[in-house]
């Protein structure tokens, strides 16, 4: 076991900050796991199965709980942080609920929050029932409860809009959220699955299939199971009088005008900085992305470190991450964190 005791703060028990925790544990540092909800694996814990393999993702949230529960960290949830400031290397912690922790280094996992549909006004989520989000159609996915319309009848005919809140300047936000695409192709086919009779169509910008496997599921959800995807803008969605849908939108490859009618419109939101990160951040003093992700002080050589120091960031706090790309960031952070601790305690001796 590592002999350095230095106390060392985890921001959010979502995927990033549990491997992060265990893995930090299991080099013999004290961790203390702090999670603002009620319970660990964040956003995790609202998914069905994962892409590109359709594994079953409360497999990973097992394997993580595990890790977990075999390197001893302290976990405090509903720990709501509101700051971290610094003062002679020292890092103070504070909670809404007026409490505050001082740790020797700080790990930011806050995590991020999807996209608010509502918004996109023209998309009408919030205001006609049969236009969700892709979230919500997880959650339905999950429930295992056969999929309906509004009214309860099962739907026929089913959209895919892809980046809603991404890529958009009117939305404020510029970049990919990178896991869209493929969330967009995996719902695609496990609503083909539950309903084999549903016509399914995908309205995209353009694809970006950047992970492997992605772009083979793509292809098979045009070869094996018939979605048909169509390059095309969607400008607006209206109701009709027996509460079906009308989508409007651009076939940017013909350059022709389209009108369709739909039973479900599933809006795939993208991901945005959670309101906890951008509050840690700007409290911390730490720089902000473009996409007012948390900056890192070098987005090659230091990916996990920021330009606070002993303050560190991982997972989808710092940009959108799949969830193999988020522990495999996670692993990284925490060799980051060893090694500065390292030189720090070498530092030290010399002195």
């Amino acid at each position: 076991m590592n002999t350095n005791r230095q106390h060392i703060i985890v921001i959010g028990a979502g995927p990033a900050g549990l491997e992060a925790a265990a893995t930090l544990g299991a080099a013999g540092y004290p961790v203390t796991l702090l999670e603002k909800e009620n319970h660990t694996g964040g956003k995790l814990k609202s998914l069905h199965q994962l892409f590109p393999g359709f594994r079953p993702a409360y497999e990973v949230q097992n394997y993580l709980d595990g890790r977990l529960e075999i390197n001893v960290a302290q976990v405090i949830t509903n720990a709501d942080v509101i700051s971290v400031t610094t003062e002679n290397g020292k890092h103070k912690v504070i909670l809404a609920d007026g409490q505050s922790m001082n740790g020797d280094i700080v790990l930011i996992a806050s995590g991020f929050q999807v996209f608010n549909a509502e918004k996109k006004e023209e998309y009408g989520y919030g205001i006609y029932e049969n236009v969700i989000t892709s979230p919500d159609l997880e959650a339905k996915l999950k429930s295992c409860d056969p999929l309906t319309s509004a009214n309860g009848t099962t739907p026929r005919k089913i959209a895919f809009i892809h980046c809603v809140g991404s890529r958009d300047q009117k939305a404020g936000n510029v970049h990919c959220s990178r896991v869209c695409c493929i969330t967009g192709v995996k719902q695609a086919i496990e609503v083909k699955m539950q309903l084999p009779g549903a016509e399914i169509f995908n309205f995209y910008m353009d694809l970006r299939m950047f992970g492997q496997n992605f772009e083979e599921l793509y292809i098979e959800a045009q070869q094996k199971w018939g979605i048909t995807f169509i390059r095309g803008r969607v400008s607006e969605i209206g109701e009709n009088m027996d509460g079906t849908l009308q989508l409007k939108a651009e076939d940017t490859l013909s350059g022709r005008p389209m009108k369709m009618n739909f039973d479900l419109v599933v809006l795939l939101v993208g991901i945005v900085p959670a309101r906890q990160t951008l509050a840690i951040g700007k409290s911390a003093g730490l720089a902000l992305t473009s996409g007012d992700f948390l900056a890192a002080s070098d987005a090659q050589l230091s990916p996990n470190k920021t330009t606070t120091d002993g303050i560190f960031i991982t997972g989808t706090c710092r940009e959108p991450l799949s969830i193999a790309e988020t522990l495999t960031d996670a692993r990284a952070a925490s060799v980051s964190i060893i090694q500065y601790l390292n030189e720090r305690q070498k530092k030290s001796e010399c002195i």
